[in-house]
């Protein structure tokens, strides 16, 4: 009996340690719930902010184009009534030459009709009828010389019309060319002190050069090769990038509509994976992740645009490590939208 109790006393009891094990899972499993939770509230504020800047851009868009609309209106209404204008002044041109001719018509009769009551009165023989006749004459002498007045006075008023419309017209088109020109010449000095700035935050470096109107930045840059993703080395240089924009655009007046574009290039050698089938994915992936990050550093989403061109706009056309190296690259513009 001894022995029976000792081995009683030797049982182990499984109960505690498989509660405890349960426990924890249970608090994985909840833990695991909470990060999904908070991860698909941020989600969704992300989703809701990208459909909130997508439907600004839709409203500004339409504004857009109603006011495109309204000048178009505006425009062809000053083209119809310069039309109207036009073939008024020729009906009352061709009135006027009628009239004129009747005139001659009627001075004509009238001299006859002088003719006639002298000799009349010469012999004494006038009748009512005829004296008449000669007053009717005279009165209608009259009314076509008055008529003939009117249509000169409606003539000469067409021809001031026409003319007031044709300065009126050559003064819009004049001052339209002049604001258009001052607002190239402003985009063009806000874009040679943006590019002077640039100029002064990167320094001398052989992987950023300027051609023509832009900066370039050689893609190693920003991306390891064959990727999109932004480097940790390109954070620092991308934050001079923004605060040099940010400080461009709190200059700019409102009213010019000018954008900073972003386009991703690629050299000639093809890439084919599942996510790149192209060269044109891997350029805009690129153009988009620098605008997308941009975004982060505060710039407007309506001043930005991502473009990617693929290999098709070589700047290099040799068949060379240094034409690869050359010909990827992420170019900035500032220019008109």
């Amino acid at each position: 009996m001894a022995l029976g109790r000792a081995r009683a006393d030797r049982r182990v009891d499984y109960w505690p340690g498989f509660v405890d094990a349960l426990s924890t899972l249970l608090l994985v499993f909840i833990f695991l719930i909470s990060v999904f939770m908070i991860a698909q509230y941020f989600l969704g504020r992300e989703i809701a902010g990208k459909q909130d800047a997508l439907s600004r851009l839709t409203v500004q868009l339409k504004q857009l184009s109603d006011i495109l609309a309204l000048e178009r209106a505006s425009s062809a209404t000053l083209e119809d009534q310069l039309a109207g204008l036009r073939a008024s002044l020729r009906s009352a041109e061709l009135e006027r030459d009628k009239l004129r001719g009747d005139t001659s018509a009627v001075g004509a009769a009238k001299t006859q009709v002088e003719s006639l009551a002298s000799d009349l009165e010469a012999e004494k023989k006038l009748s009512q009828q005829q004296l008449s006749q000669i007053s009717l004459l005279n009165q209608q002498l009259a009314a076509i010389r008055r008529q003939i007045a009117a249509l000169e006075a409606a003539l000469e008023a067409s021809e001031k019309r026409d003319k007031e419309s044709q300065a009126k017209i050559s003064d819009l088109g004049s001052r339209l060319n002049v604001a258009l020109a001052q607002r190239v010449q402003e985009l063009t000095r806000y874009r040679s002190e943006f590019f002077g700035r640039l100029r002064e935050i990167l320094g001398n470096r052989p992987e950023v050069r300027i051609v023509g109107d832009r900066f370039v930045f050689q893609s190693e840059v920003f991306f390891d090769p064959g990727a999109a993703e932004l480097r940790a080395e390109a954070r620092p240089e991308l934050d001079k990038l923004a605060n040099a924009i940010l400080e461009l655009e709190a200059k700019i007046p409102k009213d010019i509509a000018w954008v900073l574009r972003v386009d991703g290039h690629t050299d000639v050698r093809p890439i084919s994976n599942a996510r790149f089938p192209s060269n044109w994915e891997l350029s805009s992936s690129r153009a988009i992740a620098v605008v997308q990050y941009l975004v982060t550093r505060g710039l407007s989403p309506q001043r930005l645009v991502a473009a990617g061109f693929g290999e098709f706009q070589p700047i290099d056309a040799a068949n060379s490590d240094d034409a690869y190296r050359r010909n990827r690259r992420i170019e900035l513009k500032l220019t008109e939208r």
